[in-house]
Order: C-alpha cells, then structure tokens, then sequence
C-alpha cells in the first residue's frame, strides 16, 4: 500500500498469494523455487510457521516493517494486497468440535425403552441411574484417539460441585465399569460417534445440563458443546445396586409404572372404593415433580438419597409450614378452593401448583395427600403405593397408646382427650433398604404426607420400617412411635383420683388397625396388608410387640414391668456356621440364672434377607416350650433343612432369626435377632512351578459345587496385580457335586510376593472365591 515499507522479509508472505501486486500494480512474477518448498511442506510444518514465527521466517509483526527497511533497499515501494483473514485451513482441519448431539431420547429409542421411561411425555431424555445409555455425536472430522480427548460434564442444581456430586466428569474410557461414570465408544462411522455412558448408583436424581467437551492434542486447542436438550435422572427400583431396588416385573409394573389405582374409604364393615389417577406419567408432571423437590430444604446434592427424598416429600406435599402442594381442610367449608372429595386424581392439582409457582392447592384431606404422594413417588422412581387404615388412630403425646380421660365421676375430661381414632386414614408406603437402619429393616416403609404431628419441627411423616412397627422397636427412625400407634396402640381408659393423679380402668387391645388395605398387583382387587403392619391380635408376639414398644414412649409405666429379668436367650453358631447346599445347624441356647424354676414359650421365624437388609421373605417357623430348673441351661438344636430354603436365597445367602418369648413367672419379654450366612466354598488355586517375570508360568484352580443340582453357565473370573489381567476363564455347567479343575497361563511382569485372585460368576451361587500367593522372581 501506499507509503508502506516492505522489508524482504515480506516477500514470504507475497509468494503465498500468487500474482499480488508488489510495486506501483506491477504484477511479480511467481518465485518458482519458492512456491514449490511452500507447496511440499507439511501440515505440521505450515502449523508451527503460524504458531512460531521466530523458528519459521514468516513476518507476523508489523514491526518487522522497519526493523528491515535497510535490507529491502533498492526494491520499489508500493502497494500491497491485503493480507488474507488469519484462519489457518490446516488448523480448521486438525481442530475437533462437536457439530450436534443427538440424545436419542425419543419413546421409540432404546434408551427410553431399556429405562422404562417411554411412558413418559415429551422426547427428553428421562433415564435410571446405574444404567447405561448412549447417545450419538456429529463431530467436525473423524475421532482420533491417539491425537484427540473427549469427555462429557453433567452438571444440576444452581452451584454445581464435583465435590457433591452435582457436577460430574466423565471420562472417556476403553471399558465400563458398573457402579461409576464412564463414556465409551461403541460405535463410529466418519464423523459420528455412538457413546455409551454409565451412571453411578447414587446418582443425584433431577435435571442435568449436558456438555461435551473436545480437544485436539495437536494444536490444544479446545471446544465445548451444549446440547438444547437437558438430561432427566430417576431412581432405578431395576437395579440391583440402587437402594430402592424392587425384585419381581409384576410389583414394579404395579408400584413405578401403574399411572392409576384404588383409594380406600369408609369404615372396616362397609370398605368404599375409588380410582384414583396418579398420572406420573402426564405433561408436565416430571417437571413438576422436580419443582417440588426445588422447593424443599433438601439441596440438590441430597437427592441421591431415597431415605432424604421422601422425607422431603412427606413435608411438601402439606402447605403448613413450607408452601407445600396442598392446603388441608377439615371443616367443611370450601370456599375459595376445590372440596377433597372432588379430586379423583394428581395431575391438575400438581399442574396447578407449578404453574402458579408454589402456591398451595386449596383443598386436601389424607386420600388426596396419599395419591399426590403415590404420584410423586413413583415419578421419581421410588416404588409406592397408597395404604388406608380402618380405626386409624392419632396419638397427640407419643405415649403409643389412645387414651381416654374420666374425671372422678365418669364424666369425659375434653381438654385431656386430644387423642383421637379416625374411621380410616391414608398414608403411603415405599420401598427401599435402609442402610442407616439394623439390618432386616428395609423393604417396606410408612410415609404420612397428611399434617398430624410435627416430626423435627416440621409436618411431616417417614419413612418408617414396617419391620420395626411390627416388632415393636419404635426407637428406630423415622417417626415409628406415632405409625405405630396408628395401626397398633391399645385404648386406655383413665379415672381421676380425688388426689388429682390418674388410675388405668379399663384397656381395649382390639381397637386401632384394623382391615389395612391397598391394591392388590396387577388387579383392581382390595388386598389386606395388616398382617405386614402387626401381628395377628392377641397373639403373643403382638403383645409383646406392644409392650416393647410401649416402653419407648412417654408412658412406660403403663404395662407392669417384669419382676425380674433373669432368663437369657441367645443363638450360637458352631465354627464357620452353615453351609451352602445342606441343612443349616444353629443352637438356641436359653440360660436361667435365677434360683426358681422358670418357664417360656420361644417363638422363632427365619426369613431370607438381601444384604441390603431387606428381607424377602419367612421359610420356617416354630414354636417350643421350655421349662427350666434353677441356674439350668438348655440348648435346642435348630434345623433348617435344605429343601426349605435351597429355592429361596437371594444375594450373599442371608437368612435372619428373629426369636420372642415371655417368661411366665415374671412376664420377662426374650428377644433376639440373629442373621447369618450360609457358608459357600471356596475356590483352591495351586501355584505350578516358580514364576519368573516374562516368563510364562500357571497355576491350578480347583472349585467342588456344594449343591445337589447343576450350576449353570459358570464363569471363573482370574486376576492378579503384576500377574496377569482379568481374565474370564468359561466353564459351563457343573453337574451336582462335581469337581472343576482349571489351569490358568499367565506371565507375571513385577517381581516380588503377588496375589493371584479367582471369584465365580454364577447366578446359582455367590460369595466364592480365592486367592493364592505367588512370589515371582526377577528374570535370569
């Protein structure tokens, strides 16, 4: 241009454009030599001229113009044609980005299906966690991953922490593994990428905002993607790691995927019915769901606990004291609002509180307060239903008794009795384990969304263990002291003295928790559920149930203590205990240590129990009389034979006995829960030879099947650190009783003491494994 100096230098950059005005329009013709070096080089080379122009003599500075001037003497000024926009083409080339994302998350893809998430409005992608997903990538150019890295980033809540959880990295990785976040390839044709993503467990349930992020290890350059689509997470009460885990298609079809149900009413002798539509599933009830969660206390890194999501549901879906869904109404008068008996399902009034942005629906009672909970709970993936108790009782001092007061005369003293017994009430139950609870705990748990009593300063219910409610241990968490007075207190009828204290009169064992009722699976039918709720009345462990309870509550002196508690009960287990594949052996030692003779009758039950606490089920009762003479102890042998439980155990083979008894003399209740393991094999591995790095050396892996039946489709599983890789070794079936032997080649690559570790995968049988020590030795 006019009035610029070009030093020779410049002429680099004029060569790049051939036919470029050098002077006063002249064209110059082409530097031939020059050209042809230009057109040889590489990519990388064109690359480092651009990033590093010191090392590749190409003018880059407008400085440069007059820190030459003197070399460029002589040449003719003039003007010189623009210089073209500084985007590099090579490096254009070699950058990676991420052109779209597509979720694959419409009803008729496989993500949606495999998370039983179909039945969900919209096409977001709504999935479970602890389950793989995948989704589709348009990338600017192939994926190279020598030269390229890619990771993707979830992030929820309104601060995400990767310390809580709510931000998460994931990596790209060449094999997934259960139970954590990873990304893999599984596919790539050209420019498209198909990942797989695996999620963890504990995952925090809520919206997720979705980011991919690329770079180039080339140029380092990076690039980030932000799809439109945000990533919805749920509970999976499919996956056998996920606290809320359900066993059985029939339940979880009925508890997490029936969009309506049955709501009972009335009274014990005239059971009413209604359809109640819970509409989990309906436009904008997700959404809606997760405003309500937004709402609460609970921020979102609390989320990933099922335990401290419905607690939190338990308190919004009340209005008393945090804005919650529904306002209760107990008057009759229900002006301003919609009377409880008009609802006859969840969707508008859930619908209308989001979209008047957390202003409580006017009005509910215990039935609509239940199917909104059933709704919300089953949205979020959490397996419930809706439970109505018939003379449902409502203990205001937590003595877990319904008292009734009398002044000296009989006559009613109204401001003493607060306590009161409803014809029916509805509550929910859900599903999960309850790790924080003894184990035998999880399963089945009461959660109350109706505003009764406070529960920590605030109105709310849950979730309660029916284990422990049956059983009477109501000092275990949450709130069991007022459910179980609501299905099992005793009615007590007080009298004044002329000294102004309070003698008992009269006690009805009979009166509260009768006909308990939810819908049966998989049909419209009423089934009866008291039986999970207490045991059958006048029984002894009812009583005794009670009474342990009773003690826990503001009014301990209610049942007469024992006079002395001197008969002790407990179960012994003779070496390693039982083991797999025969009948199991246990001794139930009873030891009395006082000077009179005593006598009991011990009740005893064995159920099989996941390990997560969770008990499936009862596979032996019994009952015995014992009769003990001064300072004398018996010891029963207890049998469990094979045939009993061979059909029945889940997980790690865990059993628990639960034994009850009262001593007659001295009306001392006996408890005692013990759970145990039936004992699996182990697997023998048997060094051949010394072992050498790089040198291939074996072993010999040993296993005898303990079970009278064959086991299918077994696969030993090798490992070792320094020894060798994972290693799948496939056995097939194993005839009963039969003996496998294996020999596993590997070559060690680190000296010194190794283990060498081999487990079995078999449906039919867990826990066994083995290990062996192998001391390698440096190579000769």
């Amino acid at each position: 241009m006019p009035g610029e100096r070009l030093s020779i230098r410049d002429n680099s950059a004029v060569g790049r454009f051939h036919g470029a005005s050098e002077s006063n329009g002249r064209a110059v013709p082409e530097r031939h030599t020059e050209a042809k070096v230009k057109k040889e080089e590489s990519g990388c080379r064109r690359w480092l001229r651009r990033a590093c122009p010191c090392c590749i003599r190409q003018q880059s500075n407008p400085d440069d113009f007059t820190k030459e001037e003197d070399a460029g003497a002589g040449e003719e000024e003039g003007p010189v044609s623009p210089v073209p926009p500084s985007i590099d083409t090579e490096l254009v080339e070699l950058s990676l980005a991420v052109r779209s994302v597509d979720l694959l998350s419409r009803k008729s893809d496989r993500n949606r299906k495999e998370h039983h998430t179909d039945q969900y409005y919209g096409d977001q992608l709504i999935i479970r966690r602890g389950q793989t997903f995948q989704i589709e990538l348009d990338l600017s150019r192939p994926f190279n991953p020598n030269t390229d890295k890619l990771h993707l980033e979830l992030k929820t809540g309104p601060l995400p922490l990767v310390s809580k959880g709510t931000h998460i990295i994931i990596p790209l990785v060449d094999e997934l593994q259960d139970e954590r976040w990873e990304a893999k390839i599984v596919e790539q044709n050209m420019n498209r990428a198909k990942l797989s993503i695996n999620s963890s467990t504990t995952a925090v349930v809520g919206k997720y905002k979705l980011t991919i992020v690329t770079q180039c290890l080339k140029t380092g350059e990076t690039t980030t993607h932000d799809p439109d689509k945000d990533i919805y997470m749920l509970f999976n009460p499919w996956c056998e790691e996920d606290t809320v885990y359900m066993e059985g298609e029939k339940e979880l079809k009925e508890y997490v995927l029936n969009d309506t149900g049955r709501i009972y009413y009335g009274t014990e002798k005239q059971i009413g019915a209604r359809t109640w539509n819970f509409g989990q599933f309906d436009e904008g009830i997700l959404e809606a769901c997760l405003f309500v969660l937004d709402n609460s206390e609970v921020p979102p890194s609390g989320r990933g606990n099922p335990i401290s999501v419905v607690r939190v549901i338990s308190a919004m879906i009340n209005a008393p004291d945090d804005l919650g869904v529904l306002e209760g109404n107990w008057s009759g008068n229900y002006a301003g609002g919609t009377s409880p008996t008009a609802w006859s399902g969840s969707v508008e009034i859930l619908r209308q509180y989001h979209k008047e942005g957390g202003k409580p629906v006017k009005y509910g009672q215990c039935w609509v307060f239940s199917g909104v909970t059933t709704t919300v709970l089953r949205c979020l993936g959490i397996p419930a239903r809706s439970v109505t108790n018939f003379q449902s009782a409502h203990d205001t001092d937590v003595s877990l008794t319904t008292d009734v007061y009398f002044d000296e005369n009989m006559e009613p003293i109204h401001d003493l009795n607060s306590d009161s017994v409803w014809n029916f009430h509805v509550w929910n139950d859900c599903w999960m384990a309850r790790p924080d609870l003894p184990p035998g705990m999880g399963g089945w748990q009461a959660v109350d969304s109706t505003p009764q009593e406070t529960s920590h300063g605030t109105f709310r219910c849950g979730p309660a263990s029916l284990a422990a409610i049956r059983s009477g241990q109501v000092y275990l968490k949450y709130d069991a002291p007022f459910v179980f007075a609501e299905v099992n207190s005793d009615k007590i009828y007080w009298q004044r003295n002329l000294d102004g204290t309070f003698s008992q009169i009269h006690s009805e064992k009979k009166a509260v928790g009768h006909c308990i009722s939810t819908k049966a699976v998989g049909s419209d039918e009423r089934v009866d559920i008291t039986n999970i709720y207490k045991y059958p009345e006048d029984s002894e462990e009812e009583r005794i149930a009670v009474e342990t309870a009773c003690r826990y509550g503001s009014k301990p002196e209610i049942y007469s203590s024992p006079i002395a508690e001197d008969v002790q009960v407990e179960v012994r287990m003779e070496g390693e205990g039982p083991r797999m594949g025969g009948d199991a052996q246990l001794k139930i030692v009873v030891k009395n240590t006082s000077s009179q003779p005593r006598r009991t009758t011990l009740h005893s039950q064995v159920a099989v129990m996941y390990y997560t606490g969770v008990l499936k089920g009862t596979v032996k009762k019994d009952t015995v009389n014992v009769e003990l003479m001064p300072q004398e102890e018996k010891v029963i042998d207890w049998i469990l034979p094979y045939t009993q439980y061979q059909n029945q155990l889940v997980d790690q083979a865990a059993l628990m006995m639960t034994l009850s008894g009262r001593v007659s003399e001295t009306q001392q209740v006996l408890a005692n829960q013990t759970s145990f393991r039936l004992r699996t094999p182990d697997i023998h591995i048997e060094p051949i030879g010394e072992a050498y790095v790089g040198k291939e050396t074996s072993a010999k892996i040993m296993f005898t099947n303990p079970l009278p039946c064959t086991l299918r489709n077994v696969v030993i599983r090798v490992e070792g650190l320094g020894l060798r890789d994972l290693h799948p070794i496939i056995v097939g079936d194993v005839g009963k009783h039969a003996n496998v032997t294996v020999t596993e080649h590997f070559i060690p690559t680190i000296a010194g003491q190794r283990k060498l570790v081999a487990s079995l995968d078999c449906k039919q049988l867990t826990q066994v494994h083995g290990v062996a020590d192998i001391n390698v030795h440096e190579s000769q």
